[in-house]
């Protein structure tokens, strides 16, 4: 390079420095796609169009060619539905890639919806780091240094219920493996999805290196959720060290793998299909109350275990199809579906402590609209806007009284307050 290119370089260099500091100091474009794509607005001519600006403005803003004046900035904000501050800090992204399910079939709009989701989920997560511990994560390494390519089905079965000897699940039904899932140290957050292509997505965090789950909740049932978060527990396990080019390109054996231990997770092999009375739709329908798993995910585990042959499996699917079980099988509203809850008891411990009020969170911690955090951190809607009330004093009794028993009480999730330096 010659001194006269040399200085030109310079010169376009410092120019194009020059123009970025033209608006609001230290916007941050990458802000504003991920804002954009939180809200479904498919294109920046769609944007200048809501914000009555043209779209070349739009465009230098999202490119880093130029920041928003303070004016443009504040009217980005109201119409994304964000705190101004929000387009002043740096995306949570991570560096690992994000495992969407059925990635090959699904837009590109509701992918960036997603992957934005995702970033708010480590965002908040990482908020609430600073006032609570979590658990910590208990994730071994199964897979040793060895490629998710090298795995054997038979790998991956052994891998299922190590896993679940080393988290003392036992090999019957497990009833809520998204509670597991918060055990076990990941942080799970759950919203809709807006289409039936997206079920769930896994993402790994940069900072502290712990998975990030996200779940759909469109159209759930309580055998669908349970999948859904033994397949996401599948990729956090299997896939950790996967490449984006890795994912782009293996991503049908990925998928495969990883359905393959959520079945084999959820349906053990020695213990559940002993059990199973006969091969028909109304045997499968009979261990679908005890296993909580769909009689769909049954045929699929039985022909994945070469127990029924493939011409009796396409029989049961004929026969599943014929019968409308593919739009909704008996049984799957008559449980509740499971919902995460560390986060959602995190934000109330902070709160309820006194450690921080639901304000200080909004106006100092959190830069997204409240009804975004509600919605991923499983709040009740309007929580933030609520006001939490007098509290009334009470105190246990010292001891149960003679002849009765306590209550059974659910899996509970322990928090610590973090000391403050």
């Amino acid at each position: 390079m010659t001194k006269k290119t040399a200085r030109h370089s310079w010169c376009d260099k410092h120019r194009r420095e020059r123009m970025m500091r033209v608006g609001t100091p230290g916007f941050v474009p990458e802000r504003l796609v991920e804002a954009r794509a939180a809200r479904r607005i498919q294109s920046m001519k769609e944007l200048a169009r809501i914000l009555g600006v043209n779209p070349s403005s739009v465009s230098r803003w999202e490119t880093g060619k130029q920041a928003p004046e303070a004016e443009a900035l504040s009217e980005l904000a109201k119409a994304l539905r964000v705190r101004r501050e929000f387009f002043l800090r740096p995306v949570f992204d991570s560096s690992r890639p994000m495992f969407y399910r059925k990635l090959a079939s699904t837009l590109k709009r509701d992918r960036e919806y997603q992957k934005s989701q995702v970033n708010w989920l480590h965002e908040i997560s990482d908020v609430l780091q600073h006032y609570v511990d979590y658990p910590e994560l208990d994730i071994p390494d199964m897979l040793g240094g060895s490629s998710y390519k090298q795995l054997r089905d038979e790998d991956i079965e052994d891998i299922a219920g190590d896993l679940r000897t080393h988290w003392q699940l036992g090999q019957g039904p497990c009833t809520n493996v998204v509670a597991v899932l918060e055990k076990i140290g990941c942080v799970v957050g759950s919203i809709e999805m807006g289409t039936s292509k997206l079920d769930g997505v896994c993402s790994w965090s940069k900072a502290e290196d712990r998975p990030h789950i996200l779940l759909a909740s469109d159209k759930m049932n309580l055998p669908r959720r349970q999948m859904d978060a033994a397949h996401e527990l599948g990729h956090a396990v299997l896939h950790k060290g996967v490449s984006a080019g890795s994912l782009r390109d293996d991503l049908k054996e990925i998928e495969r793998q990883a359905f393959r231990f959520a079945s084999a997770f959820l349906m053990p092999q020695t213990t559940y299909v002993p059990e199973v009375p006969n091969f028909s739709l109304a045997g499968l329908l009979s261990l679908k109350e005890r296993w909580r798993v769909s009689v769909k995910a049954q045929i699929k585990r039985l022909l994945d275990l070469e127990i029924i042959p493939p011409d009796h499996g396409t029989q049961l699917y004929k026969t599943y199809s014929a019968k409308g079980w593919s739009r909704q099988e008996p049984m799957d509203r008559e449980w509740a579906v499971t919902k995460p809850r560390m986060l959602r008891d995190a934000l109330y411990l902070i709160v309820d402590s006194g450690t921080r009020t639901k304000e200080d969170l909004l106006s100092v911690e959190f830069t997204m609209h409240p009804g975004d955090i509600e919605n991923i951190a499983n709040l009740p809607s309007g929580w933030f806007t609520k006001n939490t009330g007098d509290v009334v004093p009470l105190t246990l009794k010292p001891a149960t009284p003679r002849g009765t028993e306590p209550p059974a009480g659910g899996s509970v999730i322990s928090f610590f307050r973090r000391e403050q330096p």
